[in-house]
């Protein structure tokens, strides 16, 4: 077709060599190879822990969820309660949760963006009861799921990494 230009996609890995608008490869302009930097090496009795989605945000994996159609446990899904405020957290009524001085029981509709510790993972007030429905929730949020319904991340900023050190994760 005269006059059309043609778009090039985006490799789809890493190990695609960088080619300029000409098709051209320029030893200058190539992407840095960081594996001989990773170390890779364990001793007898080491083990690793890998996280491959661990730098996606939440609404990544929701989005993702969509996408390939993957179910998920109803308590992500908005949902009748019986909570109470803690700590500006909304935190389940349990016998694993005793009342504190001050602190009353009401039932909302709420759900779970994160599932954890019964005693420190609060819900948010919310009607999404479909998965587009929370994209879009998600979508608009102000707050991170871990600023809104971690308590552990309430005690200090290392909650997580301490959490690793003690072989939570």
């Amino acid at each position: 077709m005269a006059g059309a230009t043609r778009r090039r996609r985006a490799p789809r890995s890493g190990s695609t060599p960088h080619r300029d608008e000409f098709g051209q490869w320029d030893p200058k302009n190539q992407r840095p190879e960081l594996w001989s930097l990773y170390n890779g090496r364990l001793h007898e009795g080491e083990h690793m822990r890998i996280f491959p989605i661990s730098n996606w945000t939440e609404l990544d994996i929701w989005d993702y969820i969509g996408r390939e159609g993957i179910e998920i446990p109803s308590i992500y899904y908005s949902h009748q309660r019986r909570v109470f405020q803690r700590d500006g957290m909304l935190l389940s009524e349990s016998e694993h949760n005793p009342l504190r001085a001050g602190e009353s029981v009401e039932e909302r509709t709420v759900r779970f963006r994160t599932v954890g510790d019964l005693t420190l993972t609060g819900c948010v007030e919310s009607t999404a009861s479909t998965i587009e429905e929370i994209i879009e929730e998600v979508a608009i949020a102000r707050v991170t799921e871990r600023g809104a319904t971690r308590g552990d991340d309430r005690f200090s900023e290392a909650a997580m990494e301490d959490r690793k050190k003690e072989g939570y994760f």
